[in-house]
């Protein structure tokens, strides 16, 4: 995996280098442009220069001698002279002056044709295999006239030597810009390299919070994150303890009751003795095996195993008859009745999780049949209003008392002798909370009682 400080580096100098390119060419046009123009002024001053010289108000005398010392100071710059100081490019510079069709005088490498018949301009001509630059000026009023020229080939060497050194700063900076780049940004990353550090040499038992100085500000927001995440760890761990803890706890009386049960049948000699052993067994198996489909339910319902938080709409009344059908077993087995009160035309569209209803009466209902006595009724009563619905379960058991009942929803608080694990109206609560709904205890009619829920219609009701 790239690091963050080389693909910033990158994106960095792609983008410089970019912009410099385009800049850079810009410049280059720009600045070849501008040393042609240079190099035309140049042309024109030595043109008009070398007119005012040949054109001078002199004798004739005077006039001829002018022109001989002019020819031969030109003439100095050819070899055949002898060793002289010249610059290499001074033969790529040539002249000619004209008076009508008479050479007044040229340069030691001009020919003695005309370079052109250009009439006062600039143009170009062909001269020895090469293309020369030439500028041509007629004095007015006169004859003369004045070429210069210069080679296009030794121009455009200059010309782009002049505008590369205009370029040369900044090819040379790059990569010195390059290296303080990338030593800012490992500065500006250190913070984030120490958090890392921190992080890694960080024992995995250690779920403090982490302790870091001067943090910058997008920083301190990823460290925040970090902590809140250690904090929800550590609750979670701590609750699992817990749990694990009081599972293993409740556990052991049952199964030890289960293991004297079974001790008992495998002592008894008489029949009916190892048969009543034997239905107290059955019964203490199917005991702990609600309360260990409790815990497991219990857990699935903690804040931390949430799923996605999307639920399904239903028939609130159906999946209710449905829940109610698998109790029924329970309810002949005790002699009890169930009777569900429902208005058929009511709106019963509710979203909720999938399984949440079948959860929610399991627990309700089965803690109501466990409470109330042989032929009791436990009625189950359905109202549909605009936002929500509501659900009543009434018993004719021994009820709770109403300085007790805010102690029922905490984990395995149990109502007295024969009651179950103590998690059934705990799962409920913790449903309802996953729904945001409401949970009420009263007192039935009957004596009993009343458990009533509310749901709101869509689980981002309140």
């Amino acid at each position: 995996m790239t690091s963050i400080r080389r693909r910033t580096l990158g994106v960095v100098l792609l983008v410089f280098g970019l912009s410099m390119l385009v800049i850079g060419l810009t410049s280059y046009r720009d600045a070849a442009h501008e040393v042609e123009e240079l190099f035309d002024a140049r042309l024109a001053q030595n043109a008009r220069l070398l007119e005012g010289l040949v054109g001078a108000p002199l004798p004739e005398d005077q006039r001829r001698e002018l022109l001989a010392s002019i020819g031969t100071a030109l003439q100095r710059g050819d070899d055949t002279l002898g060793p002289v100081v010249r610059h290499p490019y001074e033969s790529k510079l040539i002249f000619q002056a004209w008076g009508g069709e008479t050479l007044l005088l040229r340069s030691a490498e001009a020919p003695e044709a005309p370079l052109t018949t250009l009439r006062n301009g600039f143009g170009s001509a062909r001269l020895d295999d090469y293309e020369w630059r030439v500028f041509a000026l007629d004095a007015p009023g006169s004859p003369r006239r004045v070429l210069v020229a210069e080679r296009e080939d030794v121009r455009g060497e200059l010309v782009t030597a002049i505008a590369l050194r205009t370029l040369m700063p900044d090819l040379l900076g790059l990569p010195v810009l390059g290296l303080l780049l990338w030593w800012a940004i490992g500065w500006g990353l250190r913070p984030l390299s120490q958090l890392a550090e921190q992080i890694r040499s960080r024992n995995p038992q250690n779920l403090q919070p982490l302790i870091m100085h001067r943090l910058p500000r997008e920083l301190e927001t990823i460290a925040g994150a970090l902590n809140r995440l250690l904090e929800r760890i550590r609750t979670l761990r701590a609750r699992e303890q817990r749990f694990i803890a009081d599972a293993a706890h409740e556990l052991r009386t049952p199964l030890a009751v289960l293991d004297l049960h079974a001790q008992n049948a495998l002592a008894a000699d008489d029949p009916e003795d190892r048969r009543e052993a034997l239905d107290k067994l059955r019964g203490g198996v199917a005991r702990a095996t609600r309360m260990v489909s409790q815990l497991l339910t219990l857990a699935r319902l903690e804040p931390e195993q949430e799923g996605n938080g999307q639920g399904r709409e239903i028939a609130l009344l159906p999946e209710v008859r449905e829940a109610l059908a698998k109790l029924m077993p329970l309810a002949v087995e005790g002699r009890q009745e169930l009777q569900l009160e429902a208005n058929e035309a009511s709106d019963w569209r509710l979203e909720v999780e999938p399984g949440a209803i079948d959860t929610l009466l399991q627990n309700l209902v089965g803690n109501a049949l466990q409470h109330s006595p042989t032929g009791a009724l436990i009625r189950i009563v359905l109202t549909a209003e605009h936002d929500a619905v509501t659900i009543d379960v009434e018993d004719q058991g021994p009820g709770i008392p109403a300085n007790e009942r805010h102690q029922v929803l905490e984990r395995f608080h149990r109502g007295g002798p024969g009651a179950g694990a103590g998690l059934g109206l705990s799962i409920v609560d913790r449903l309802l909370q996953r729904h945001h709904g409401r949970l009420r205890l009263g007192d039935a009619p009957g004596g009993g009682l009343s458990v009533t829920v509310t749901l709101p219609r869509t689980q981002g009701g309140t």
